[in-house]
């Protein structure tokens, strides 16, 4: 009686690892991280800066993976400014409703800003070029745009750099 009580725990417990690890073999390990660095700009009157993030690829739509932008204004009021964001305007953030599930953030502060995509958030579903894009706007300011090019699937260790002028400074990624 003892024996089989412990092949079954056994059982039960080789069972229960694999039901454990399944998920973790199944999920796509490669993510991308970004830091985006916003600088402190000194100006007089110093808003934060609206920003949109998005993937493109050749023949494809473009695919929207975060919007930083005042959300918590009365009756939604700071959308009216996204189209600020004109490049992102134009690819496809007038397509879209806010604030967007999943995507829309609240607008950030200077310094080094870090954010993660899956495979599944970057819209990277067949193998291919694409390119990150980054682009910032700011009332009383300017109007900056960054691309860093990408090969999916991505290499750990892979990434890029690009650099602002302006509304946004350094700018890294990296695949993990």
């Amino acid at each position: 009686m003892q024996l089989s009580t412990r092949v079954l725990v056994l059982g039960g417990t080789a069972g229960l690892g694999a039901v454990l690890t399944a998920p973790a073999v199944a999920a796509d390990p490669k993510a991308m991280d970004v830091t985006i660095n916003i600088p402190q700009l000194k100006v007089a009157e110093y808003h934060k800066p609206y920003v949109a993030i998005w993937v493109e690829k050749a023949g494809s739509a473009a695919k929207t993976v975060a919007v930083w932008y005042d959300h918590d204004m009365k009756a939604n009021e700071g959308t009216k400014w996204l189209r600020d964001v004109r490049q992102w305007w134009r690819a496809s953030g007038r397509s879209m409703k806010f604030p967007a599930n999943g995507i829309t953030g609240a607008t950030r502060g200077p310094g080094a800003q870090k954010i993660s995509f899956t495979r599944a958030q970057l819209g990277a579903t067949a193998p291919g070029d694409y390119v990150l894009v980054i682009e910032a706007a700011r009332e009383v300011g300017g109007r900056e745009l960054l691309r860093i090019p990408f090969t999916w699937p991505a290499k750990a260790g892979a990434g890029g750099r690009a650099a602002g002028k302006t509304e946004l400074g350094a700018v890294s990624v990296a695949f993990r």
